[in-house]
């Protein structure tokens, strides 16, 4: 019998295309009433562009806004799917890259799936592995062919392409899938290059589509590209909307742009995408962010930013964070958070908590991860429940004040709040000052 080998390999030859051409594949996407999600937006803000609303998966119903925790290897780090399950939690991320590298197609195809395989009935969303290919590993090269990249594991040179990407995510079988993107960072100042991966990736799209073998199963989104060049980025949503996918993703941001030139990104995105499709905004976890970013139209989020900060001894609060490794904890008798009611906060104060960090004790970044996960679904939720009584704004201005309150005056110094939050959010009729 043939082993099998887990590893990406090169599986398609292509012929190379002209510079900025945008392929022509004939659409096999599916019509709206076919796909296997149903979006129901249920309540919109009446000054803003937030919206409440219901979105029905393969496996979970929730409502967005939403955050998604990020379970890199079908696992979030110190956080059990039990505990997942009683953060009211039914959607998070996995991570295409790592997924087919360990355990590999092989063993999720046996498995029947990564929801079976890792015993997790809620709903998942699978990145596609673009951003990996080229943040984290050595020589990675972009051809239309692909992403080449040298091997983590013994060196040797593999290749990823768009229609391997959704091999894996099939026998991933999340319930929403990415089309793999040509990722460049958002600071980059070669426009012709960032031009170049914003059409590389609606033709990667097209080949995307006709690869997907799981369209009744798996919902495929497109990721929105241009980086700061609204031009782009516009261009970019209109080629999108053209293949009319289940819903679509905002990328391309999030990698050390200024806040402002990332607000103006995502709020042009939301301008020109779909109403009555999901918007999913890759790679952002802040709560200024989120709240910001609910206002400007979007619907999901993602982010490892709460279980890292836990594995550091941050908790989060409406404030900001508790560094808890601080000895003006070590004899704080206080919970985290006296309104959380998440297991940690129900048992341990934070100078246990404190005692433990300075302990080298691992068992508190696990109690901090689930704090952390719980603050984040805790937020949403009450996004949601402003958004549904349509007091969205006072929530927001009141959360942001909260926020940036000054410590010597107990009273909101307007110099305090960042100039690219009070512009995002008068941008959507709501005023700070």
């Amino acid at each position: 019998m043939k082993k099998h080998n887990p590893k990406f390999k090169i599986f398609l030859k292509i012929p190379s295309f002209i510079k900025n051409q945008v392929m022509s594949y004939p659409n096999d996407s599916l019509d709206n009433s076919e796909y296997p999600m149903k979006f129901e937006v249920l309540q919109k803000c009446s000054r803003s562009k937030a919206r409440l609303s219901k979105l029905t998966l393969p496996h979970a119903v929730l409502e967005t806004p939403q955050f998604m925790p990020v379970g890199t290897q079908g696992a979030l780090k110190g956080v059990l799917p039990s505990q997942i399950r009683d953060l009211n939690c039914n959607l998070i991320l996995g991570n295409t890259y790592h997924l087919g590298n360990r355990p590999g197609t092989c063993i999720l195809n046996q498995a029947g799936g990564l929801h079976k395989y890792m015993n997790w009935d809620g709903a998942l969303l699978t990145d596609s592995g673009g951003f990996q290919m080229v943040s984290l590993l050595k020589l990675a090269k972009v051809t239309e062919e692909g992403v080449s990249f040298q091997s983590p594991h013994d060196d040797s040179m593999m290749m990823l392409t768009p229609e391997k990407s959704m091999e894996i995510q099939n026998s991933i079988g999340a319930d929403i899938i990415m089309q793999l993107d040509d990722v460049v960072s958002s600071t980059l100042d070669d426009q012709d290059r960032m031009e170049e991966a914003m059409l590389r990736s609606i033709r990667w799209l097209d080949r995307c589509i006709k690869s997907h073998k799981r369209k009744k199963d798996q919902n495929l989104f497109p990721i929105v590209q241009g980086g700061l060049n609204m031009k782009l980025r516009e261009q970019s949503v209109k080629e999108l909307v053209k293949r009319n996918t289940a819903g679509y993703a905002i990328g391309g941001l999030s990698g050390g742009e200024s806040k402002d030139d990332f607000w103006r990104a995502v709020s042009l995105s939301t301008d020109f995408l779909p109403l009555e499709k999901p918007r999913y905004l890759m790679g952002v976890g802040f709560a200024i962010d989120l709240i910001v970013c609910v206002a400007l139209g979007c619907d999901f989020f993602d982010c490892v930013f709460p279980t890292r900060t836990a594995r550091f001894g941050c908790a989060l609060v409406d404030e900001g964070q508790l560094n808890l490794k601080k000895n003006t904890f070590s004899t704080d008798e206080k919970t985290i958070d006296e309104n959380c009611d998440c297991f940690t906060c129900k048992t341990y104060s934070r100078a246990f908590l404190h005692m433990l960090l300075n302990s080298d004790e691992v068992t508190v970044c696990q109690l901090i991860s689930i704090h952390n996960v719980a603050y984040q679904m805790r937020l949403m939720r009450r996004i949601r429940d402003s958004i549904r009584n349509d007091t969205f704004p006072e929530f927001a201005t009141n959360f942001i004040n909260r926020f940036y309150l000054s410590d010597t005056s107990k009273k909101t110094n307007a110099k305090n709040i960042p100039d690219w939050v009070i512009e995002a959010l008068k941008s959507v009729n709501i005023e700070l000052i």
